[in-house]
C-alpha cells in the first residue's frame, strides 16, 4: 500500500519533475506488479532517489538516517512526520552493528511484498564511473526471499555542474533490468551475485567500470 503522504509527492513533485525533465524510463515490464523486490542502482547524485521514485510506479522505500525519525522540537516534529509519511526505512549511521540493524529494518518491508531501494556502491560515484559493490543487497535479497532488479540510471551527474547555482535541464534515464534470483549456496556465491548485479547496472547505465570500491567523500 502508498503511504498517503508518498502518493501525494508523486502527484506534486513527481509530476513536475516529469514535466520539466521528461526522463526516459524503459524496462518497466520487469517491474513485478506485486510481491517485495530490491532495486539496486548505480549513484550519480542526490537526485537519484528523486527520479528513481518516480520513475518506479509502485512504492519504493528508501533509507533515511535516523536521525530524523526523533528529532526534538516543532521542525523535527515536521521532519519525524514526513519521513515516516514517506514510509522511509530508519538506517543508524556507522558501520557493524549499525548496517546490520539497517538491513533488519528492510527485512519486514520486503517480506509484506514491497519495494527497496539499495545502491550497491555504498555511496555516490567520485566521477561518474560505476564502482565495485558492496554484497549487502544480495545478502539482503538473499534472507528476504526475494529477487534484485538492476537498474541503471543516466545524466542525474550533469543536472547540476560545479558553480551551478540552480539544476539544469539534462537529460535523464532510468533503465530497469530483468530481475536476478538470488540463490546463495556458499560463501563465494554471495561476491560472485554482486559482481553480476553491478556487470547488469553497467549494461544499463552505460558507465566505465572500476573493479575495486569507490572512496569515501569528505565534507568540503
Amino acid at each position: 500500500m502508498t503511504p498517503p503522504l508518498y502518493a501525494l509527492a508523486r502527484h506534486t513533485v513527481g509530476r513536475y519533475l516529469m514535466r520539466s525533465w521528461r526522463p526516459a524510463v524503459t524496462g518497466l515490464e520487469h517491474l513485478p506488479a506485486d510481491g517485495g523486490a530490491i532495486l539496486a542502482a548505480n549513484h550519480l547524485s542526490i537526485a537519484d532517489q528523486l527520479f528513481l521514485g518516480i520513475a518506479t510506479p509502485r512504492h519504493l522505500a528508501f533509507w533515511a538516517k535516523a536521525e530524523y525519525f526523533r528529532a526534538p522540537g516543532p521542525r523535527g516534529r515536521l521532519t519525524r512526520s514526513m519521513v515516516a509519511g514517506m514510509g522511509a526505512i530508519p538506517v543508524e549511521r556507522g558501520g557493524g552493528r549499525a548496517a546490520l540493524a539497517a538491513f533488519d529494518a528492510a527485512l519486514p518491508v520486503l517480506r509484506a511484498g514491497g519495494l527497496v531501494a539499495v545502491f550497491p556502491e555504498g555511496t555516490r560515484s567520485p566521477d561518474g564511473r560505476l564502482y565495485r559493490g558492496r554484497t549487502g543487497a544480495v545478502r539482503l535479497a538473499h534472507r528476504a526471499g526475494v529477487p534484485i532488479i538492476p537498474v541503471g540510471i543516466r545524466g542525474t551527474g550533469d543536472l547540476r555542474p560545479p558553480g551551478a547555482r540552480l539544476p539544469r535541464r539534462a537529460p535523464i534515464g532510468v533503465a530497469f533490468g530483468p530481475a536476478l534470483p538470488v540463490c546463495v549456496g556458499a560463501p563465494a556465491d554471495v561476491r560472485r551475485l554482486t559482481d553480476t548485479l553491478m556487470a547488469s547496472i553497467r549494461a544499463l547505465s552505460g558507465q566505465e567500470y572500476v573493479p575495486h570500491y569507490a572512496p569515501p567523500r569528505t565534507a568540503t
